[in-house]
């Protein structure tokens, strides 16, 4: 039974080989799913929908423990940022092995995806490689500045420390509050959010469903509406993301 460490420097003790993984990661559902589907036995309601029949172990924050320890996973995929801390405790405690990662920005999540799928013997995807090329490099100049909302009532935006504003400023669209005293400020109203300074308001349709009749309220600042996925999930979407980020703001150039 090897031993390795995760994002977090904690040691796993692994069987071999892992067969029965259980993601609490949208974004780690989605890699897994892209290197070996058939593995994964238990995903997040949030996670993607997969080819492979799997169960559902409720939410990010409020995983069903029984249900997974009932699955047996070989191994749990968890994030510091997503999931919490006591659950964590809990399965670790129960005996199950748990995975944490830790990702703040672009070259952390590829180099920490790289390390999972070593870990856990599987072959690395096409797509980890290209992510690597189009996004690890030297970030281009700003295109336009952006600030992103996350919620609304009350309004939280993203901050410092975050892999969505690492991201945009690889994209050409740096977060204006990326150095922001918290990871997620949140602001008074979307008048504040308008007096940021920020070129564009970036409006993703997740955690909040943000859609056009949110953007029609923002009357001083332009807005874009964008996938949620595409600004916050590490994975297959990286590739997406590098077309589709790449391309807004450029009509004002």
């Amino acid at each position: 039974m090897p031993c390795v460490r995760d994002d977090l420097g904690d040691a796993i003790d692994l069987v071999e080989p892992v067969r029965r993984v259980v993601s609490l990661v949208p974004s780690l559902t989605e890699a897994l799913a892209s290197v070996d589907p058939g593995a994964l036995v238990g995903v997040t309601d949030w996670c993607p929908d997969l080819a492979e029949p799997v169960t559902r172990v409720r939410g990010t924050k409020n995983p069903d423990l029984a249900v997974i320890r009932a699955l047996q996973p070989d191994l749990v995929v968890a994030n510091r940022e997503e999931n919490r801390e006591l659950d964590v405790r809990r399965l670790r405690a129960a005996g199950v092995p748990v995975w944490v990662t830790v990702i703040e920005s672009v070259p952390q999540a590829v180099a920490s995806i790289r390390r999972l799928l070593t870990a856990l013997d599987r072959a690395e995807p096409q797509w980890l490689g290209e992510a690597e090329r189009l996004w690890c490099g030297t970030p281009p100049p700003a295109r336009a500045t952006t600030v992103v909302p996350i919620w609304r009532d009350p309004w939280m935006v993203v901050g410092r420390d975050t892999f969505a504003s690492d991201l945009l400023a690889r994209a050409g669209l740096p977060n204006v509050l990326a150095d922001a005293a918290d990871r997620y400020p949140t602001l008074t109203g979307i008048e504040e959010v308008q007096a940021s300074g920020a070129d564009l308001v970036l409006l993703p349709d997740e955690p909040y469903r943000f859609g056009p009749d949110d953007a029609a309220e923002f009357t001083h600042t332009p807005t874009q509406l964008v996938s949620g996925r595409l600004v916050t999930w590490y994975g297959p979407s990286l590739v997406e993301a590098a077309d589709v980020l790449g391309r807004i703001g450029r009509s004002s150039e």
